[in-house]
């Protein structure tokens, strides 16, 4: 038998004072006065040996009772696997799950209120001299300490609902990088969570603290969210139809019937409907408007779905610009072709610059650049092209007659775009357009049968990209005419002829002027319609410069919240703080003129409402974790160093009570005197 607090064995010392009681007490004479000898004969007599039985019996009652009191004291056990960690102190860190789904209702209220009063039962079935981490979907730095039990109730008491969703391996390395810090400790995890399936994401087994996890059970409740959006072209035009598509995805394992949905702009109601969604699946729906006015656009789609409502509201935004900027970049001499497509329609605002002058800094501005007629592309020029065309812009292509193809090499092949490379002199036609393009869509009323194509007497052969390659026109050859191509977030088209009509009749043919158009107004980098919170990552928007006086932030209602602003390759670069964890709409402000609008929404992973079982967590944790089910949950069956073995102080405590019990018993009822009755003489 062990002690896990052997220094409390001191207090048997105090077992001296009953044994100064029974010698002060037990061994007074009592004196008995009477007035005749004749009652002598009606005194009590009492035998010696059963008194000294009596005092004996309850001076080792005593002497038990208030040893096994400091038995109990000492915590006795018998040594079980992991006793050899008896007696040190502990760091024991525990994640409570604050993440969207935790607010599903139980027995006991929230799923997360559960948690919490789990958290504190746990820290309850250690020593005082424990120390305890308090870990959270939140990951905050406050949290990066050690606290003593109250500390820690106090912060379990302030844990409150979060966007944030981390996976099993983050929470599991998060807790180790904390408890390495605590040499001479005996460590161990805790994680209180619901246990939805979206938390694994790899292998959560590589720790070597022990871990204990306790399911909270809740029920797997009909849920259907709008997964994502996004609009039909890039750019946006005041008073056009606009087309949206809306995935939707049905948690369920049944099929929902009828959702109904409303999409709203600026507060005004432009579309609705209702939708049944099979189970277990998604489904792309579109929905149409006009209507818009120049601005920034305030997007919200509403769905009527119960219980579950978190995932009900989905945010966008976007800008409706009165007009579009173009940037044309040529050898020296403009490109009359190009000034008169640009020119014939007053919303696009065309800058002409020559290759030697371009204003690097002011590239992304630009939603669509043009190349024409430049005979060697330098490799400044190249480089900078590259970062646009990544960050989402739309480069278009044309060879001047009489290009340095290893400049346009060095220009095109990084990019995975093909080049010119060298020129053929044969007469040509255009053979076939890919109809299936997002470019031709809706160029077409009626496809003609026999369509009048461009003709071509000479081209430069294109070298095939590693990009993957969206041609638009062939030749009868089989050899590219005009192709797209994709690199990062941005697009390429890439011509085989110059703008010259000895090369061909494309820029005087009739479907010149609408393929140009169309590239324009599906091309350019808008920002993205709605962000997601939790994911950390930094929001690139249109330039801003912040200064002291001057400083950008985030304003939604009465909150406002100033990120970190770094200047980027031409570009503002936001970083946003913790602080931003609500859903909605945010003006991105400089002063008091608006910048943007930026949408942020939840992740939509806390959607799907689907547990582990308790064989897929033993898969996820191997033999190192240990599952309890939080229903069951009790000071008993935590499995703390404190725990280890046997313990014996209950029964310590039940053994002082009787022998206390024994001693009143002892006192009161056993009777050590004997009554002589005399005949009078």
């Amino acid at each position: 038998m062990h002690f896990l607090y052997p220094a409390f064995l001191f207090a048997l010392l105090t077992l001296a004072i009953p044994v100064l009681v029974h010698l002060f007490n037990f061994r007074r004479y009592k004196k008995v006065y009477f007035s005749n000898v004749q009652f002598l004969k009606e005194v009590q007599e009492q035998q010696a040996s059963r008194r000294n039985i009596k005092e004996r019996l309850i001076l080792a009652a005593r002497m038990l009772a208030l040893a096994f009191l400091v038995f109990a004291f000492a915590r006795p056990y018998i040594p079980g696997d992991d006793a050899v960690n008896a007696g040190k102190q502990q760091a024991i860190s525990i994640f409570v799950d604050n993440s969207y789904s935790m607010q599903t209702l139980s027995r006991e209220g929230s799923l997360l209120d559960e948690a919490k009063q789990k958290a504190k039962q746990i820290a309850s079935a250690y020593s005082i001299n424990d120390r305890f981490q308090l870990l959270t979907q939140d990951f905050e730095g406050k949290h990066q300490r050690m606290l003593s039990r109250d500390e820690f109730n106090d912060a379990v008491d302030a844990i409150k609902i979060s966007p944030q969703s981390r996976t099993l391996p983050q929470v599991t390395a998060r807790m180790q990088s904390l408890l390495d810090m605590q040499p001479g400790t005996v460590k161990r995890g805790y994680i209180l969570s619901d246990f939805q399936k979206n938390i694994s994401a790899g292998d959560a087994n590589k720790t070597d603290v022990p871990m204990s996890l306790v399911q909270l059970k809740a029920q797997e409740l009909p849920n259907v969210a709008v997964d994502s959006v996004w609009l039909v072209n890039a750019i946006h035009r005041p008073g056009e139809t606009e087309k949206m598509l809306v995935r939707l995805h049905n948690y369920a394992g049944k099929s929902a019937e009828k959702v109904p949905l409303k999409l709203t702009i600026n507060g005004i109601q432009k579309a609705l409907g209702s939708f049944t969604i099979a189970a277990r699946s998604t489904q792309i729906d579109t929905l149409s408007f006009s209507g818009l006015q120049p601005g920034w656009q305030n997007g919200e789609i509403q769905l009527q779905d119960n219980p579950v409502v978190f995932d009900n509201n989905f945010y966008f935004s976007f800008n409706v610009s009165s007009r579009q900027p173009v940037l044309l970049v040529d050898g020296g001499m403009p490109n009359k072709y190009l000034n008169a497509v640009f020119s014939a329609d007053p919303f696009f605002a065309v800058k002409r610059e020559q290759d030697g002058n371009v204003d690097y800094a002011s590239l992304n501005t630009y939603p669509l650049i043009v190349l024409s007629d430049i005979k060697s592309v330098s490799a400044g020029l190249a480089q900078q092209l590259k970062v646009y065309v990544s960050k989402g812009g739309t480069l278009m292509v044309f060879p001047a007659a009489d290009a340095d193809v290893n400049s346009y090499r060095s220009l095109l092949q990084p990019l995975g775009a093909a080049y010119p490379e060298k020129l053929v002199t044969t007469n040509a036609k255009v053979g076939s357009l890919n109809l299936q393009s997002p470019v031709f869509k809706n160029t077409f009323e009626a496809v003609p049968q026999n369509p009048d194509l461009p003709a071509v007497k000479k081209y430069y052969s294109l070298a095939s990209g590693t990009g993957t390659a969206e041609s638009l026109m062939k030749l009868q050859t089989g050899d590219a005419f005009w192709s797209g191509y994709a690199h990062g977030r941005g697009k390429m088209y890439v011509a085989a002829v110059p703008l010259n009509e000895e090369y061909s009749n494309l820029p005087v043919h009739a479907l010149f002027v609408p393929v140009m158009f169309r590239i324009a107004i599906l091309g350019g980098h808008d920002q993205p319609l709605f962000y997601t919170l939790g994911n950390n990552q930094p929001i690139e928007t249109v330039p801003l410069q912040s200064t002291e006086k001057q400083q950008v932030k985030l304003v939604k209602g009465n909150q406002t919240i100033i990120p970190e602003v770094r200047q980027q390759e031409g570009s503002t670069t936001l970083y946003l703080p913790d602080q931003l964890n609500s859903t909605g709409l945010y003006l991105l402000k400089k002063q008091d003129s608006t910048a943007a609008v930026l949408a942020f929404n939840d992740n939509r992973s806390e959607s799907d409402l689907s547990y582990f079982s308790a064989s897929d967590l033993g898969k996820v944790f191997g033999r190192k974790a240990t599952l309890l089910q939080g229903e069951k949950l009790n000071v008993n069956n935590i499995n703390s160093a404190e725990n280890s073995g046997l313990q014996l102080w209950k029964l310590c405590i039940i053994l002082a009570l009787i022998f206390l019990a024994a001693e009143t018993l002892l006192i009161r009822f056993y009777k050590t005197d004997r009554s002589y009755a005399q005949q009078p003489g």
